[in-house]
């Protein structure tokens, strides 16, 4: 599924180089691809085809390198420089797959999906004006979307910030303010003085729901397999590297 074009950017993050100290990594592309593999599928490891390797050496591996965060170093280095004309949030709702359930640690593996939320995970996401992931977070199913939004938009500039009415909040629209942003945030019915708002750039909200189609072609991602909320913002980060750099 890489391209050269993408490998290149991605190969000087991974780990188990000739060049790094320690034990060296067969084929990092080939792995990976495994891991791809296993993304877009659904499929358990057991199934992973033996043109990878060993199942259990590669996931193995593939915990190694969840634990030393380089999936987000891997969706960093394909990250071009965002266009923050304008930035995009919205959120979806994944149910935790059968497979995802029974995590060591309960809960504290897994706050995104507790069986209060009939174990379903909410993935709060930011779009720059190209539609291209800036950062995300995951939710329990049943939290309101605008309770994310702070890390999501600490520390980065934009002129506008679009949303649907699940972000017509008091605070953060005083908090636009604040920035000088623009807010284009649909107006919920029970405000006393709604807003008005740009109705022409609120079309480009369609660009956040194109982002998660996209992801949600991932199968693992789609069904939330993975036991743990590293391991499935893992899968996300590498998703989305994918998707940023075609």
């Amino acid at each position: 599924m890489l391209t050269d074009a993408q490998w290149a950017k991605m190969e000087p993050h991974c780990l188990g180089k000739p060049t790094d100290p320690g034990r060296s990594g067969r084929d990092n592309r080939l792995f990976v691809e495994a891991v791809l593999w296993i993304v877009r599928t659904g499929a358990p490891w057991r199934d992973l085809p033996v043109a990878f390797g060993k199942w259990n050496t590669v996931f193995k591996r593939y915990r190694d390198w969840v634990k030393a965060d380089v999936f987000r170093r891997l969706f960093d280095a394909c990250s071009d420089e965002p266009d923050v004309e304008y930035a995009i949030v919205d959120a979806t709702i994944v149910k935790v797959h059968r497979h995802g359930q029974g995590a060591k640690g309960g809960r504290k593996a897994r706050p995104s999906a507790v069986p209060r939320a009939a174990m379903t995970t909410k993935i709060l996401a930011l779009v720059d004006a190209l539609g291209n992931l800036m950062r995300f977070i995951l939710l329990p199913g049943q939290r309101y979307d605008s309770v994310g939004v702070p890390p999501l938009i600490e520390g980065i500039a934009f002129a506008a910030l679009i949303g649907d009415k699940a972000f017509d909040s008091n605070w953060l629209i005083a908090e636009l303010s604040d920035r000088g942003a623009k807010a284009v945030i649909s107006q919920h019915p029970r405000r006393a003085q709604p807003l008005r708002i740009d109705e022409e750039i609120y079309k480009w909200r369609h660009l956040i729901e194109n982002f998660f189609c996209k992801l949600k072609e991932f199968k693992r991602i789609a069904m939330r397999a993975d036991k743990t909320d590293q391991s499935f913002a893992a899968n996300l980060y590498l998703a989305a590297a994918l998707i940023h750099s075609r």
